[in-house]
């Protein structure tokens, strides 16, 4: 089963997140921030990650810079999954090393189609 990491402060966003995955047979596991994130990371290898952009401690363009730099993650898809979408944001995370930029709300079909073009 590939496996999951999805980073959001929103309880509520995490929770409908997993829910859309787990459906479509992946495993997830949850971060509330990109400090905790991180560390969740460096323990073990996920197959994706999707992150909120905003959060508190440490945000998500930070959080993906941080990822590239720990064994196994240089080519790990990370997905921006965030209500941002100003060039001068989504270029910030592409040059942090995002994969893709996904504006809330998202359909769960469309988060679907993602996922499964970048996990194979």
């Amino acid at each position: 089963m590939k496996q999951v990491l999805t980073v959001d402060d929103s309880a509520s966003v995490r929770q409908m997140v997993s829910f859309t995955l787990r459906k479509a047979g992946y495993g997830v596991m949850e971060a509330v921030d990109g400090k905790q994130g991180l560390e969740k990371a460096g323990g073990q290898k996920f197959d994706l990650v999707i992150t909120d952009l905003n959060m508190p401690v440490m945000d998500g363009i930070e959080m993906t810079a941080g990822m590239r730099k720990l064994p196994g993650y240089s080519f790990t898809p990370i997905l921006m999954l965030t209500t941002e979408s100003q060039p001068e944001k989504k270029d910030a995370g592409r040059k942090a090393g995002t994969t893709g930029w996904i504006v809330k709300p998202f359909q769960a079909e469309q988060l679907i189609a993602v996922v499964q073009k970048l996990v194979r």
